[in-house]
């Protein structure tokens, strides 16, 4: 059974940092791009970041460039995301995806 499973959420205050872990399991992700997505209550989930299969390529949207910076493990088959100076606009369930995987999600909160 593939399993995507995040953690590293938690409480922060603004202008914090936090760094999410996603470990696959079930399957290889090495050859894979891999992203991590955003959902705020209320709203539409949304992209946050990916990379290619080597992490040598990186992608974010626009509301997080230059704060958050993703990373990949393939030996550990983990996926990382480095979240600095976080807003309270931040907060969010953030969920990591593989292919068609999805994890559960890790809550990040970001009090003002």
């Amino acid at each position: 059974q593939v399993q995507l499973v995040e953690s590293g959420g938690g409480l922060v205050q603004a202008g914090g940092s936090l760094r999410l872990s996603c470990v696959a399991s079930g399957r290889t992700f090495s050859g894979d791009s891999m992203g991590w997505f955003r959902q705020a209550p209320g709203k539409e989930r949304e992209f946050v970041a990916s990379c290619n299969w080597s992490g040598g390529r990186t992608y974010y949207a626009d509301s997080v460039k230059g704060r958050f910076t993703i990373s990949r493990d393939n030996a550990k088959n983990t996926v990382y995301l480095q979240m600095n100076s976080l807003k309270p606009e931040d907060t969010a369930v953030y969920y990591c995806n593989g292919r068609t995987y999805w994890g559960k999600g890790t809550l990040v909160t970001v009090s003002s």
